[in-house]
């Protein structure tokens, strides 16, 4: 049996009664297999923040439906990490298809200053894979690309360092 399609109308009806989206702010939903709690905490060390919602599937309705291993799985962690910026993830049932890690997507973050796209970077590609080193670009930026310990895409910039 599979709880996505459950999921998705909790987490509708989430939204809805908590009116965190909008066409102003745009949040990065990350799907993990199992390993939702750790990414997320490692997120919160590199970023700060502090969670709003940190869920399991044995505490939502119908939790108890689901098998043993994935009542312990997290349908929803929120990670704020600024104003306005949110990082969200759940794990996926053993029921649904497994996640495969594409290269169609990075999480883009905009820095205050180079000190700290080197602090994020570092502390994000550790134990990860560097795909292009921090440095200055042709368009004026500071920039680095990684991919984390968990798979996720990032690029970090600092666009200051233009002027």
């Amino acid at each position: 049996m599979s709880y996505l399609p459950f999921f998705h109308l909790a987490f509708a009806q989430y939204l809805y009664a908590h009116k965190t989206v909008s066409m102003k702010d745009m949040q990065p939903y990350l799907h993990f297999m199992g390993t939702a709690e750790a990414a997320m905490k490692f997120y919160r060390k590199v970023f700060g923040g502090e969670f709003l919602t940190f869920t399991r599937f044995k505490d939502i309705p119908g939790g108890e439906k689901m098998a043993p291993e994935d009542q312990e799985k997290f349908v929803h962690i929120n990670l704020a990490v600024g104003k306005g910026i949110n990082i969200m993830a759940t794990d996926m049932p053993a029921a649904n298809e497994s996640i495969v890690f594409g290269n169609n997507y990075h999480i883009c973050i905009n820095t205050d200053s180079e000190e700290e796209t080197d602090r994020i970077f570092n502390e994000l590609s550790e134990g990860g894979k560097i795909e292009m080193p921090v440095n200055k670009t042709f368009w004026g930026a500071y920039f680095g690309m990684c991919r984390d310990k968990f798979g996720v895409q990032w690029m970090i910039q600092n666009i200051q360092a233009a002027s």
